[in-house]
């Protein structure tokens, strides 16, 4: 129902609105759709004093769609993205030029009638029934920023959108009973500025600001009197008078725009005759939009980013209302992305494994104490592009978050979490076990978190050389990687045990399955991330404490609200002491064990290497007290001839592909480049029990402690790189 005044009649605006509802409404319909002037005056006018008060009087003005920007932990430009390029300014930021221009050209009457222009309806009316079609429009500013605001509403979709431009009789109406409400509650310079801000210019711009910059390479209050007439004048037909593709039109229409400006004496016409001659310069920039653009190989990062915004319920409760704020964008996100940390990544991932290798590389850096991730690198370049070894998947992370299906194997770079189960259970570091190089072990042994055992038959399996026999302890056993030892510890400390303390130092499958309670677990059959390891041994170094993995620190929305964003949350995963004597025998796995080719000469640092089934996956994983890295090279596409054995990567052949000798050279470049050479902080030192050397060793030169000795142990499930599952085992001669 129309509003009343307190008296009980229609207010002033409302009966011209009621007039025109009778009288003109039918003409301005028709002067500005294609549909002829006899004939259809009756058809607009019948009922049309019932209907337009039928319609509601609010128009709700939905918030324009921006860009978003994201930045690094220290402000820097990551990567620009959205969904409508768009900056909105305030009216003062715009071109005086501007202002008069798009007044000139689109309503030269704006500042003299109310949301319809009655003289130019009669106008309209007449030149379009004289030529018997559409030869001129009678749209106010106010109307047409009020179809574009229906245009905005209607997003992506092809369905809305249709609605809101369709030619027909009831979108006019709508339009009309809006413009005059937005009328009197804007007022002229509000409308003139939302205007401004929600139309489209052409080549992606929506709005005067990203179309200055577009086509200008400036912002809008710096257009000069030629800039502005032809970006006023592409308003029309962005398209047919883009200059970009058409310079000749797009003069042509600029200089229309300029004798308007002349003929309604916004400008004198020596001023528009001086503009006319000049030539069009353009300084295009062109549309940089979304993680491809992101600087620093920071692409799967800046991906990570997006996706977070998009699952998070922090964001929005239902996956539809976190895709709105996405869309809408606007909003200034501050990630932990460390400028020092993502070059050295990114260096690291590329140093040692080009883009075109038939395996690649990730490197993933976690901050121990804040979850903090400072860097994501990637030997394959973020992009769409196939030929040129492009891809958008993150090699780093769980498939939920743009990772591959499962993760990868994780090989040997699981034990450390067997023995920090071990050491809870109160099982001494020095606790010895001595084994043949190969032996069997009865499935039923082990029981799962259920109380059931895992299988009834043998589980065989071995550690690489024939030589690896004799008498281990804990941190022998670490050093050089012994599968025999950790099967033993795993059947001793138990398994439900040993999944619990992976879980606890949150250890995830890729696909987001349950990790299964295989015995093989132990040897790294079970699938994860670069970033689930990286996360779990930040643990370690920070005494015990594991921290969920975060990659946003702050997100401003456009009015410059703070909006909630997910924190880390630190759980404790184990006990100091645990964790420190962890530290200490993980040290030893850099100084004299398998990883001697990652360890870092200037400060405390420790990890652990690890390679699967038929060389398809290589880890090293490692930290410092204030940085975890992990570095997984191997198959990237699931391919199962692509096994690193005999293979050149990077330029270099390797007889065989191990966690030492190819992700560890890389863990050493990433690790070197983020760390600040003025910061060492050191584990705390504990000393840890060590089982006497036996005075009668068969074995000799050949045993646990001797520095140097390859020993690249080999673990996981045979074939390709799925979930392990009870009863198979593991062939002789393929540990590392």
């Amino acid at each position: 129902m129309a509003k009343k005044r307190s008296g009980g009649g229609l207010t002033g605006t409302q009966q011209a609105a009621k007039f025109l509802g009778v009288s003109v409404l039918a003409g301005a319909v028709l002067a500005g759709i294609a549909l002829p002037a006899a004939g259809a005056l009756g058809l607009a006018a019948k009922g049309t004093v019932e209907g337009f008060d039928e319609i509601p009087s609010n128009l709700k003005t939905p918030p324009l769609s921006q860009r978003t920007k994201i930045l690094d932990s220290e402000g820097g430009l990551i990567a620009t993205v959205y969904s409508r390029d768009r900056t909105v300014v305030p009216l003062d930021k715009i071109s005086p030029y501007m202002q008069k221009a798009i007044v000139a050209i689109e309503d030269g009457r704006f500042y003299e009638h109310g949301a319809v222009d009655l003289k130019g309806v009669l106008r309209a009316i007449n030149r379009n029934a004289q030529s018997g079609g559409v030869s001129e429009g009678a749209s106010t500013l106010t109307q047409q920023y009020v179809k574009n605001v229906f245009v905005e509403e209607a997003g992506d979709d092809p369905e809305k959108v249709a609605q809101a431009t369709q030619q027909t009789i009831g979108r006019k109406v709508r339009e009309l009973k809006f413009a005059i409400q937005v009328e009197e509650e804007l007022g002229k310079k509000k409308i003139l500025e939302n205007y401004l801000n929600i139309t489209f210019f052409g080549q992606q711009a929506y709005g005067i600001e990203a179309a200055s910059q577009r086509y200008f390479s400036k912002h809008a209050a710096d257009l000069n009197l030629g800039e502005a007439a032809m970006l006023a004048g592409l308003v029309q037909s962005p398209s047919r008078y883009d200059p970009v593709n058409d310079i000749e039109e797009a003069t042509k229409r600029r200089n229309v725009v300029l004798q308007r400006m002349a003929d309604v004496k916004d400008i004198s016409q020596a001023e528009a005759d001086e503009a006319k001659a000049a030539p069009l310069k353009l300084k295009v920039k062109a549309p940089k939009n979304g993680c491809i653009t992101a600087v620093s190989g920071a692409g799967f990062f800046c991906d990570y980013v997006r996706k977070t915004i998009l699952t998070d319920p922090v964001f929005g409760k239902t996956a539809e209302e976190r895709q709105k704020l996405w869309n809408l964008g606007g909003l200034t996100v501050r990630t932990t992305l460390s400028p020092r940390a993502q070059a050295a990544a990114n260096e690291a991932a590329t140093a040692k494994v080009d883009k075109d290798d038939p395996v690649a590389a990730s490197v993933v850096q976690v901050q121990p104490g804040t979850g903090k991730i400072l860097s994501m690198g990637q030997s394959r370049p973020y992009g769409l592009d196939p030929k040129k070894h492009e891809t958008t998947l993150n090699l780093g992370v769980a498939n939920r978050m743009g990772g591959s299906t499962y993760g990868f194997q994780v090989g040997s770079t699981f034990k450390p979490f067997t023995a920090a189960a071990a050491l809870e259970k109160g099982i001494s570091p020095a606790q010895t076990y001595t084994t043949p190089w190969k032996i069997e072990l009865e499935n039923s042994s082990f029981r799962t978190c259920k109380g059931s055992p895992t299988g009834y038959d043998k589980w065989p399996l071995q550690n690489e050389l024939e030589e690896e026999a004799g008498t281990w302890d804990m941190t022998s056993a670490l050093g050089k990687s012994i599968n025999t030892y950790f099967a033993l510890l795993e059947q001793q400390t138990g398994l439900c045990e040993t999944v619990q303390m992976a879980r606890k130092l949150g250890y995830e499958r890729g696909d987001g399955e349950p990790v299964k309670e295989n015995p093989s677990i132990t040897l790294g059959s079970e699938v994860s991330t670069p970033l689930s390891m990286a996360s779990a041994y930040a643990a370690f170094a920070n005494r015990g404490l594991y921290c969920t993995p975060v990659a946003i620190e702050s997100v401003k929305a456009a009015n410059g609200d703070k909006l909630n964003v997910p924190q880390t949350k630190c759980t404790r995963a184990m006990s100091d002491r645990t964790a420190d004597t962890i530290n200490q025998m993980l040290k030893g796995v850099v100084e004299d064990g398998t990883g001697t080719k990652a360890g870092l000469s200037d400060r405390d640092n420790a990890g652990k290497t690890g390679t699967t089934n038929d060389r398809m996956d290589a880890w090293f994983v490692g930290y410092t007290p204030n940085l975890s890295t992990a570095v997984w090279v191997g198959d990237d596409v699931g391919e199962k001839d692509t096994s690193m054995f005999r293979i050149t990567i990077g330029g270099e052949y390797y007889p065989k592909v191990c966690g030492g000798c190819l992700p560890g050279p890389i863990w050493k470049i990433a690790m070197t480049g983020a760390l600040d050479a003025g910061q060492t902080p050191s584990f705390n030192t504990v000393s840890v029990p060590r089982a006497e050397k036996p005075e009668d060793k068969e074995e000799g030169d050949q045993g646990p402690n001797k520095p140097g000795k390859p020993n690249k142990p080999r673990d996981g499930k045979p074939g390709d790189r799925r979930p392990n599952v009870p009863g198979i085992t593991l062939p002789p001669g393929i540990f590392d």
